[in-house]
């Protein structure tokens, strides 16, 4: 592969081996806990480890039991056909709560793998059967079968489902069997493995490996019916990639960016390229990286005392200090001093001369007696507060545990307070008369890769606009919209205090889990905080539970980092495009984003034409990823987010495209990765080394290959801006006499949405909408058995209709489509 490396001034980090860093003792802390260091912390606010485990749960009511409780699961979760295979961020305290709500724990060669073996199938597994061919009235349909290849090993993957598939007792079962190429038999035969998700039949699927391409497959059910289907080529023969192009410039990023250096870089971009490129400021400043200054004095039992600063830590509250004191004498009243920042509490005593004082009545005399220094005391979590509180052997130093610095993280103090998100926006006629593209990187903080795989977009698209004939030809003709990190004060806590950090730092938490050894645990998940869909409506895939790692927040569009996504798409109406950019798992995916556990109630569906265009645009992206290093996202991980992951309720692109129209994707980059040399897929991490193999787990491969893929999007974008050409629609078979009832079915010659009528009146948009046969399925069929008029037109993504023929008024000279099936018994 030719490639001409052009690096820009960045200050990187260094290379960061593993998913997640082991934490530490803080700086200073009596390890002890005993009290006995002047302004010592306790133990309890020591960080606790955490390592990733890999895990196996029975499905998604448990996974929604699991997020709810507030564990933190990995994004690369799969369904296996015995539950979701995924990986927690835990303690060893909660692996041991995983362990008893049933959660299996998995070894290295633990866990679901497709097998490269045929078993023999339904024959050898069910016995002999006969089966009989379809007639309209379907038992088995293949979804899709794709073969690609990858690091040269050849694949065929193939969903198929059976209307009967939702029968428990007997499971229905299913076998493939693929040929060798044209003319050849089938044979080779697989059982194929059962899906069901939240207690619904999803499909039947498996994915092998084959030397020779098939050119069909026969799908055959044990209720006894057979189909067979075509082989398609999936990411194969996708045209060069612009990196192929030896003038063309990219590979600018050296290592990971806090950001700080992101935000820096952009504002760079837009001084340099002032023809292309401007900063836009969104409105609503984030919470801040900024923390109370805390204590938690007295251990847990029910003398203990939560303490909290009415300042921020770097506003003063790190300057306090609560000393719990005992004096001599009877009958001593409760009592608070206050010198400089020095609190002191006096404890009270009875008339036998011992100490009387609770830890709820210290929290109250705390609050209103320390002259506005504390703003929040409370006794420790659950408890009542009903212990009597011992002196404290020296001052207790209040902290906002924010002074840490993780090995291998830059140096230099990370700004404190609300944060301005700035917007890098490229384009050449910036006048909103272009398809806009909006990229959200980092949502969620400890994700690297996708804030370095953005600002890799960005660079070359300013690096390369007058030099490279495409490159100018997106700048020209879209608006690209960069927010470079959604998360500031998140990913700085991911950077510099915990590693694993995936929420913003808000803290909505009541008394019960306010103290800091939660700190880890606070935050609003801010890709569950959007408005359609949402855990407020009651869609699964989001938490109220305040230390969840899918926490909704307290209400939709809480944080000011979801209200500032709201507020650009609003304000600039040519936004048409969104990829919302996270780590890892490799999924390619847009809506339905959610659904109600309870039947597996999903969002609404994208219509048939939307959907096609989502898969074709796929196609195009993920076929620039392939062609860098043969990274293959496969089809099992692209469709409707809820279909190939989870749900997810409250996401962006689920407002985006249901409020505004957009075409929203969301992209788990990292995915897994094949290795010929031990024949297995190896999974990616949040933050993989850097430079590790380039052809396996690396952060550098991973942002170059993903931008690809971002590069693709833009192109999208201008190609749909540009469309004014209409589509074309037919009735497969067409219009005519038949003797028989027939099946018919409408083609597009591009992805377009139909309408359409049979009833003999107009066809408007309030008309009937040509439907999917079933999710990830194309069209239905009709199966006409007496005399039909189908009249109706198309649509394509980008508005075009057909014939130019305008639904919405009555004309002599209505240029709609008309055919008539006969139907001569």
């Amino acid at each position: 592969m030719r490639r001409r490396r052009l690096r820009t001034a960045l200050v990187a980090l260094p290379a960061l081996v593993g998913t997640v860093l082991m934490a530490t003792t803080p700086a200073g802390a009596d390890p002890t806990g005993s009290g006995t260091a002047a302004s010592a912390r306790s133990q309890l606010e020591d960080r606790e480890s955490v390592r990733l485990v890999r895990i196996q749960l029975t499905g998604a009511d448990m996974l929604d039991k699991v997020t709810a409780a507030g564990f933190d699961l990995e994004h690369g979760l799969r369904r296996v056909p015995n539950g979701i295979e995924g990986e927690a961020v835990v303690t060893a305290e909660q692996l041991a709560d995983l362990t008893a709500m049933g959660v299996r724990t998995l070894g290295d060669d633990e866990g679901f793998a497709w097998s490269d073996q045929a078993d023999g199938g339904l024959q050898a597994t069910l016995g002999a059967r006969s089966v009989q061919p379809l007639n309209h009235e379907q038992t088995v349909r293949v979804v899709r079968a794709d073969w690609f290849t990858t690091k040269g090993q050849g694949f065929l993957y193939v969903e198929a489902r059976t209307t009967e598939g939702q029968q428990a007792e007997p499971v229905v079962g299913m076998q493939l069997e693929n040929d060798s190429g044209r003319g050849t038999p089938f044979g080779f035969a697989r059982t194929m493995s059962r899906f069901v998700d939240s207690g619904q039949y999803m499909f039947h699927r498996n994915l092998f490996k084959l030397d020779v391409r098939p050119k069909q497959i026969r799908v055959t059910s044990s209720t006894g019916g057979v189909t067979t289907g075509e082989v398609s080529d999936w990411l194969e023969d996708a045209p060069p990639p612009l990196t192929d192009n030896p003038r063309y410039k990219w590979d600018f990023i050296d290592g990971y960016m806090h950001p700080q250096q992101l935000y820096a870089r952009a504002k760079e971009i837009a001084r340099q390229y002032p023809g292309i490129a401007e900063i836009v400021y969104l409105p609503n400043k984030t919470n801040g990286y900024q923390r109370k200054a805390q204590a938690t004095i007295g251990g847990t039992g029910q003398e203990a005392v939560v303490v909290s600063s009415a300042a921020w830590g770097h506003e003063g509250g790190n300057d306090i200090t609560v000393e719990f004191v005992d004096r001599p004498g009877a009958n001593l009243p409760l009592g608070v001093e206050v010198t400089g920042k020095a609190v002191r509490v006096l404890l009270g005593k009875d008339a036998s001369g011992a100490l009387a004082s609770t830890a709820a009545q210290v929290a109250t005399a705390l609050e209103s007696g320390s002259q506005g220094l504390i703003d929040r005391a409370h006794p420790y979590r659950t408890n009542a507060g009903t212990g009597i509180v011992a002196p404290t052997a020296a001052p207790v130093a209040l902290t906002d545990f924010l002074d840490q610095k993780r090995v291998g993280a830059p140096e230099g103090e990370v700004p404190r307070g609300p944060a301005t998100i700035p917007v890098l926006r490229i384009g050449k006629h910036r006048d909103g008369k272009k398809p806009g593209v909006l990229i959200q990187a980092q949502d969620h903080a400890r994700e690297w890769v996708p804030a370095t795989t953005s600002l890799e977009a960005a660079e070359r698209l300013v690096h390369n606009y007058r030099s490279d004939r495409e490159t100018k030809d997106i700048v020209d003709n879209t608006e690209v919209f960069f927010i470079l990190s959604n998360n500031p004060d998140g990913a700085n806590y991911s950077f510099y205090n915990f590693a694993s950090q995936r929420r913003n730092m808000t803290n909505h938490c009541p008394d019960e889990n306010a103290d800091p050894a939660r700190r880890n645990s606070w935050g609003v998940d801010l890709n569950r905080n959007y408005r359609v869909g949402s855990g407020h409506d009651g869609y699964s895939g989001a938490s109220t539970s305040c230390v969840s790692d899918t926490f909704q927040g307290p209400a939709e569009l809480s944080e000011p980092e979801s209200k500032n996504i709201i507020w650009l798409v609003e304000k600039y109406r040519n936004i048409k495009f969104m990829m919302s950019v996270h780590s890892n798992g490799g999924q390619l995916f847009w809506q339905p984003g959610a659904y109600i556990a309870d039947g597996r109630i999903t969002t609404p569906r994208p219509p048939l034409g939307d959907e096609a265009f989502y898969w074709q645009s796929a196609a195009r992206i993920l076929s620039q990823v392939k062609a860098h290093r043969e990274t293959v996202v496969t089809p099992e991980n692209v469709g409707g987010s809820s279909d190939v992951l989870y749900s997810s309720a409250g996401n962006v692109r689920e407002d985006l495209y249901h409020t505004y129209g957009i075409y929203a994707f969301g992209w788990e980059v990292g995915g897994s990765i094949y290795n010929p040399a031990t024949g297995n897929w190896q999974g990616g991490s949040f933050q993989p080394v850097w430079e590790g193999d380039p052809n396996l787990v690396s952060g550098h491969a991973e942002t170059m290959e993903y931008a690809n893929g971002i590069m693709e999007m833009f192109r999208v974008a201008a190609d749909w801006g540009k469309d004014k050409k209409d589509p074309t629609s037919k009735l497969v078979p067409g219009a005519g006499t038949y003797r028989d009832p027939v099946d018919v079915r409408f083609e597009t010659n591009e992805p377009a949405t139909i309408y359409y009528t049979t009833d003999g009146s107009r066809p408007t948009l309030e008309s009937p909408r040509y439907e999917a046969t079933e999710f990830r399925e194309p069209g239905e069929v009709f199966h006409v058995t007496e005399t039909t008029t189908f009249r109706w037109f198309s649509i394509d993504a980008a508005g075009n209709i057909e014939n130019n023929y305008d639904p919405t008024k009555r004309d002599r000279r209505d240029k709609y489509r008309t055919a008539t099936i006969t139907i001569r018994k």
